[in-house]
């Protein structure tokens, strides 16, 4: 073979070769494309000759325990455009504008962009609006039904509901933000469908198009533990605090102390869920309007917290109901003296009498004689320091200090209620341990789930999909103490400072509190307290728990027994009522219930005043500002039972009179601004110093109980400012405390 030939089958070898690995590239790109690409160049081609529009779901209503609808979602329609199929933008926007309230220029621009392939010209309007549309018969224009939330009973629990985002992600629905609606959000909100159509490369509908729809699954209803009628009854008491008090905050929570159930849950502020405060500038302050402060604020709980202590105390057998305790008035711990509210002391006291007092010296004795290891044991126990796990986002844990720097100090105030701080959620569900059998119980909100379905007769039923029952979480007390508790709390009740929560015909038992507040420096700020009380009923067998906590209440006295008691007090009768608790009057009761008118007092001067509401079997407390009663509460001829305090307003007598002091003559003073001294025998150091104060005088308190002289005496003429010496005595059978001020104080 010549040389020529063989260098010509030489090409063609290599020609082969180039193409047969050409051909093996082409393959194996080919290959490639169709096993790796495929199903997204696939998607990609459907996108080209298809459009979809988002089907919405409905979102899933929330009813209260008995079916009563919070929430639930109406339809709107949306209207939307296809630019490439609006022959003539300009003639469809000057049609459109005038019925959607559009700028039709604006408009027009929109309809012209012909880059988008689909834009939205108004988003929930009503059908009425969009059959105007529809009327116009403007190809190119779609219309999609979109849901809307609507909260029927306005602000009614509206920090436990929350809101949701008015226009969410396409495809999503609405989306919640706050509230249940943000923490089942995923269970609410369903799956969106979609309408398929097929259209050419400019985006135009097929003329023998073929819609696929993709029905929406809607979202699944939800059903509280809230009865709406008993946060109706909260709600409308804590509005009466609002108006009477203007608080800067409130606080109720009413639960079924047995099994964790959250019957209503209130603050105030509050909002209305259907219109949210977006338009608030500053995020961090719509933040603090919307949360749920009954679970994300902590806050000092003052002497409700001394019922924890009591229970472990009574648990761990450091006292018993035959315990003794003797109170001077302060305890010193770590060469610190902290007193007791009040002045002098309550003298020698049983268990259940500290208790009643609220002395704040027996419960630094009780914290002491458990010691740091077992006080912070039930801390723990008790669920303090540590979220509930309640169906709340951001559930706040509380704030205790680390036992490795706990001093006895420390100890000591946590055991009345200071240096520690809790929610309001922390604090009743502990307390209901306390009274439940000894039995720690997970709050919640929520106890079913449903899905609706359509049944053989096209009707809309609901199909049960999960029931979240009562969840123990450990035993703290045993029973036999829990029994004991709830006779000590009864008697606070019916003998001690929460006389203000008797309900006739039930047994009540209670627990005040006012709890000092603390600054940035942790110093205390004068005049700013909160005001709390935790009551329940039947106390032999609860059946509702209720905590009331008003912060900074604008009034002088801002004693819990005053200013939450007579509210959780309606909170309780008007519950127990509806919940067909029906009420026994025994003897015992029967005694205790008898009833009286609350007498007419104002345009009286204070001692006067002070004298017909004794006599007609009532307590009282006055404001420190005035002479001359101007306003009381409870108001001229309500009906109460005995012993009931009475809150006086007073002001400066107008005219500077000066009227006739029981049983003293009507005389002209000596010299002009001279004060004739009242009469305080027989009046509690509380009492006397209320009258005194209300005249332009001071006390000098000598003793402690009742008062059995005084110095100047009743009638004398004296100067403004002058110093009253009055002498106190205990009585034999020792001392019953009329109030639970528990501002406590420390020494310098």
């Amino acid at each position: 073979m010549t040389a020529a030939g063989v260098t010509n089958r030489k090409r063609l070898l290599v020609l082969l070769l180039i193409f047969t690995l050409i051909f093996f590239g082409l393959i194996i790109r080919v290959g490639y494309i169709q096993l790796v690409w495929g199903v997204d160049l696939q998607k990609k081609a459907v996108d080209q000759w298809t459009r979809d529009l988002d089907v919405y779901p409905r979102r899933g209503s929330i009813k209260d325990r008995n079916g009563k609808i919070l929430a639930q979602s109406a339809t709107s329609e949306s209207i939307a455009a296809r630019p490439s199929q609006i022959a003539d933008p300009a003639k469809a926007a000057s049609m459109i504008a005038p019925i959607l309230d559009l700028d039709e220029q604006e408009l027009k621009k929109k309809l012209s962009n012909t880059s988008s392939s689909y834009i939205w010209i108004k988003r929930q309007v009503d059908r009425k609006t969009a059959n105007e549309i529809r009327a116009l018969n403007i190809k190119g224009i779609d219309f999609t039904e979109e849901p809307k939330r609507y909260y029927p009973n306005g602000s009614l629990a509206s920090h436990v509901l929350g809101f949701t985002m008015k226009y969410a992600e396409p495809g999503e629905g609405l989306k919640g933000q706050e509230g249940l609606e943000l923490y089942y959000d995923k269970y609410l909100k369903g799956f969106a469908g979609k309408l398929i159509m097929e259209t050419d490369v400019a985006g135009r509908e097929m003329p023998y198009n073929v819609d696929r729809y993709i029905p929406p699954v809607n979202g699944l209803n939800i059903v509280l533990t809230i009865d709406q009628v008993i946060q109706y009854f909260t709600e409308r008491e804590v509005n009466n605090v609002v108006a009477k008090y203007n608080p800067k905050k409130v606080y109720a929570i009413v639960m079924e102390p047995n099994t964790g159930e959250v019957l209503a849950m209130a603050n105030w502020p509050n909002y209305d869920p259907n219109q949210p405060p977006r338009d608030i500038g500053d995020f961090d302050e719509m933040q603090q309007l919307v949360k749920n402060f009954t679970c994300k604020d902590n806050i000092d709980p003052g002497s409700t917290f001394k019922v924890i202590t009591a229970a472990a105390a009574l648990e761990e057998k450091a006292a018993g109901l035959t315990s003794s305790f003797n109170c001077p008035g302060y305890k010193m711990v770590d060469g610190q003296k902290i007193s007791c509210w009040r002045a002098g002391g309550h003298g020698h006291e049983s268990f259940a009498e500290a208790v009643q007092n609220s002395c704040n010296p027996v419960f630094m004795e009780l914290a002491l004689r458990l010691g740091k290891d077992k006080f912070y044991t039930y801390l723990n126990e008790f669920g303090f320091g540590q979220a509930t796990g309640i169906d709340v986002v951001g559930e706040e844990k509380g704030i205790i200090m680390s036992k490795e720097t706990a001093k006895n100090v420390d100890l000591a105030r946590m055991g009345f209620g200071q240096a520690i701080s809790v929610t309001p959620l922390q604090l009743i569900t502990a307390a209901s341990a306390v009274i439940n059998g000894g039995n720690l119980m997970k709050p919640y909100l929520v106890k079913e789930l449903r899905e609706p379905v359509i049944d053989e007769n096209g009707q809309e039923t609901e199909r049960l999909v999960k029931t979240i029952s009562p969840q123990r979480v450990r035993q703290v007390i045993s029973s036999e103490t829990s029994a004991i508790m709830r006779e000590v709390l009864e008697s606070v009740v019916t003998d001690g400072s929460g006389k203000n929560a008797f309900i006739p015909g039930y047994r009540v038992g209670g627990k005040t509190g006012t709890a000092q507040k603390y600054g940035p420096e942790g110093r205390i700020i004068p005049n700013k307290n909160i005001s709390s009380f935790l009551g329940f009923a039947p106390a032999d067998n609860p059946r509702v728990i209720v905590l009331l906590m008003v912060d900074e209440p604008q009034t002088p006295v801002t004693f819990g027994s005053v200013i939450a008691a007579p509210y959780v007090k309606q909170i309780l009768e008007d519950t127990l009522k509806y919940l067909n608790v029906e009420p026994v009057f025994d003897q015992e009761t029967r005694e205790k219930m008898q009833e009286v008118d609350v007498p007419d007092v104002i345009g009286m001067e204070l001692a006067e005043a002070a004298k017909v509401l004794k006599k007609a079997g009532l307590d009282y407390l006055a404001e420190e500002t005035g002479t001359v009663v101007v306003d009381q509460m409870p108001k001229p001829g309500a009906s109460v039972i005995t012993n009931t305090t009475v809150l006086l307003y007073t002001d400066k007598d107008p005219d500077g009179e000066y009227s006739e002091t029981p049983g003293q003559e009507s005389d002209e003073p000596p010299v002009a601004g001279m004060i004739i001294v009242p009469d305080v025998v027989g009046k509690s150091i509380r009492e006397a110093n209320n009258i005194l104060i209300s005249q332009g005088l001071r006390l000098k308190i000598e003793g402690s109980g009742i008062a059995v002289s005084q110095e100047p005496a009743a009638g004398t003429w004296v100067e403004e400012n002058t110093e009253i010496t009055v002498k106190f005595k205990l009585p034999g059978e020792g001392v019953q405390n009329n109030e639970d001020n528990e501002n406590q104080s420390e020494a310098e």
